[in-house]
């Protein structure tokens, strides 16, 4: 089967993918501002309305922030993760990704990137760890405040990819976070409560700390892969937990019990 023929790209979109190697090739630093409307027109022989789309494209990408006023105009950003990963989850999340899939890479990358800041924490960056493992430390029951506990753990590695010296490395493992941070809301992992699990994060969490203090690479490479297969047991066995109470709520109150309004619309095909 031939595969579909690949879509042409807007002027719009050309214009906005030259810009960015321009900036790129000048070396451009947040704040610099790009040439005005009037100038781009007369670069690229296009109509303002093509060169409005194409500021846009760069603005919603968080390239350039577009101001109003005399002294308005395109003014670069430093560009963060966020807009990158929110793009890359809103295509994964079509593909139905569970827990395991998001182990296979988080095992091998979460051990690179633990190995990877070994001598690089300073006091400030061990003080954030354990005041994470401290706020962890001090949930109480409840479906909010698990949730909020999930995501102090999460943030708990955020923090060493901050520290990682490979921005690949910290952007992928960042990414594989915000993943998991999207199918404990999704799918309420946070629901009920597991205490083991808890228990194992802040063993975990302080024992990786105590490795880094003594800035002993090889047990802190053990400490994060077992960390990781353990992380990956329990995700596997909430899921399934989860997937077993949803067939009973179903069989019990209906298909339409504690879902989403939009479940009541039928899309147009």
């Amino acid at each position: 089967m031939a595969a579909p023929p690949r879509r042409r790209q807007k002027l719009a979109e050309l214009i906005s993918d030259d810009i960015k190697r321009w900036i790129a090739t000048e070396g451009l630093t947040e704040g610099e501002r790009l040439p005005n409307e009037k100038t781009l027109m007369e670069l690229y022989g296009c109509a303002k309305g093509t060169v409005r789309e194409a500021l846009k494209i760069l603005e919603v990408e968080g390239l350039i922030t577009l101001k109003t006023g005399p002294n308005g105009g395109a003014v670069i950003n430093m560009p963060t993760m966020e807009p990158a990963s929110r793009m890359l989850r809103n295509f994964l999340h079509f593909k139905s990704l569970d827990g395991h899939q998001v182990y296979q890479l988080r095992k091998l990358l979460e051990v690179e990137l633990a190995v990877s800041v070994v001598g690089r924490l300073s006091e400030m960056d061990l003080a954030n760890l354990e005041a994470n493992m401290a706020a962890c430390e001090h949930s109480h029951p409840g479906d909010e405040d698990q949730r909020r506990q999930r995501f102090l753990e999460l943030e708990f590695h955020n923090l060493l990819a901050r520290a990682c010296p490979n921005p690949l490395l910290a952007f992928m493992c960042r990414f594989l976070n915000d993943m998991l941070r999207d199918l404990v809301v999704v799918k309420k992992a946070y629901v009920p409560e597991r205490k083991q699990f808890d228990q194992a994060n802040h063993r975990y969490h302080r024992e990786l700390v105590e490795a880094y203090r003594a800035q002993d690479t090889a047990r802190v490479r053990a400490l994060m892969q077992e960390h990781m297969e353990d992380a990956e047991h329990h995700m596997s066995a909430l899921e399934a937990e989860m997937a077993d109470q949803m067939l009973v709520d179903q069989s019990a109150f209906g298909e339409h019990s504690e879902e989403s309004p939009l479940r009541q619309y039928t899309p147009t095909r």
